[in-house]
């Protein structure tokens, strides 16, 4: 049974003040002066209409909290001054997702959403013998992510990597290594365990809709991988991609 915690934290590293500004990804901050890239200064100018000596609060994805104060703006062009600027660390725990991607874009799109929105460090595409997918829309993919990083007021962006086979993704190294399948014949454990509860690394590997073959689970197993349960029903590939790091977050908090 899917257990509910009892309690969550809605904090976020913005004062009352602070919530009211604008919040924009940008991947390069300087000290002084600088312009903001083309799509952020075209949603201040044009779209929010902002003006001169306005605020806004800008990040990297890296933990970079700036506050910045509009210099000049123009149709196309838009000038910062940076007034403040800190360092936060990644409050999420250290959760990382590998999944096999599906055919439908909407899907998968739906998913890194939902995950960068409860907190996850980054995401494998893996390519495993059933997979539907080899290569991904990783340009599209990436503004899903920072639209959910930003949405959520956070300052850490998850890192998408390229696609990667199964057999080198087990070879990866972290504290805990999780593999969730639908076969009979091996032992499982609940994800939502106690004894999960570490600060350790954690890396679970979501299968295809055709599931892990019985090969994979054995190579897993072999390279220390847990053989894990999200369940007693079968669930697709994204919505047990969701479950799966939603336990793990409990269950490290």
């Amino acid at each position: 049974m899917l257990q509910v915690p009892n309690k969550i934290q809605l904090a976020a590293p913005f004062g009352w003040e602070e919530i009211k500004m604008r919040f924009f990804y940008e991947e390069n901050i300087s000290q002084g002066v600088f312009e903001l890239s083309q799509e952020t200064a075209r949603h201040v100018t044009q779209v929010l209409r902002m003006k001169v000596g306005e605020l806004l609060i800008l990040t990297n994805g890296k933990g970079t909290k700036a506050t910045v104060e509009i210099e000049s703006s123009s149709k196309r062009l838009c000038s910062v001054k940076l007034i403040k600027e800190e360092q936060l660390e990644n409050q999420n725990p250290d959760i990382h997702l590998a999944i096999s991607f599906t055919k439908n874009n909407a899907r998968m799109e739906w998913l890194l959403e939902k995950i960068t929105e409860i907190g996850v460090r980054s995401i494998y595409p893996i390519i495993t013998n059933r997979s539907e997918r080899k290569e991904i829309k990783a340009e599209r993919f990436q503004k899903k992510l920072i639209s959910a990083m930003l949405q959520s007021q956070q300052f850490h962006l998850p890192v998408l990597h390229n696609p990667i086979s199964f057999e080198k993704l087990i070879e990866q190294d972290f504290g805990q290594k999780f593999i969730a399948h639908c076969e009979s014949g091996f032992e499982k454990i609940e994800l939502s365990n106690s004894k999960f509860n570490t600060k350790n690394s954690k890396l679970i590997t979501i299968g295809p809709e055709g599931d892990f073959t019985t090969k994979e689970i054995e190579l897993a197993l072999q390279q220390n991988f847990m053989s894990i349960s999200l369940g007693n029903n079968r669930l697709r590939t994204e919505t047990a991609g969701l479950v799966a790091v939603t336990l793990l977050h409990h269950v490290s908090l």
